[in-house]
């Protein structure tokens, strides 16, 4: 039997002026059914998005991310969603929005280890 499990994840992407279409790569979120694993990380390049938009509400975004990182932890950090699962915590947060930050699609793949997998995306497809 294979120590590998299947996992989804989708990048997090701040999007500072919806009409130009233009997006910052700000954070990955990995869900992982077989280990009962929902995870986020992020990580903010404040000058790349500067450059896009100069009026970006900065406090706003960083609050954003900070959100989606404590619905996946759980806890009291999960307000309203900290009873449930990680698949319906996933589910909510890669939900399509018209906001700033914003989740892209959804795709999978094949870990040993969903929360290093986390790690790796992040190098791999934010910083």
């Amino acid at each position: 039997m294979s120590d590998r499990h299947v996992f989804e994840y989708a990048l997090l992407r701040v999007v500072p002026r919806v009409e130009r279409g233009e997006c910052v790569n700000a954070g990955v979120l990995v869900y992982c059914r077989a280990r009962s694993y929902v995870g986020a990380r992020t990580h903010l390049d404040e000058d790349r998005l500067l450059a896009l938009d100069p009026q970006v509400d900065l406090p706003g975004v960083r609050a954003a991310l900070r959100a989606v990182e404590g619905v996946c932890a759980g806890g009291d950090a999960a307000g309203q969603a900290a009873e449930d699962d990680p698949g319906r915590r996933f589910r909510w947060l890669i939900a399509p929005r018209s906001t700033v930050v914003q989740p892209g699609p959804v795709h999978t793949g094949l870990t040993a280890d969903p929360a290093a997998e986390t790690e790796r995306l992040l190098e791999l497809l934010v910083r």
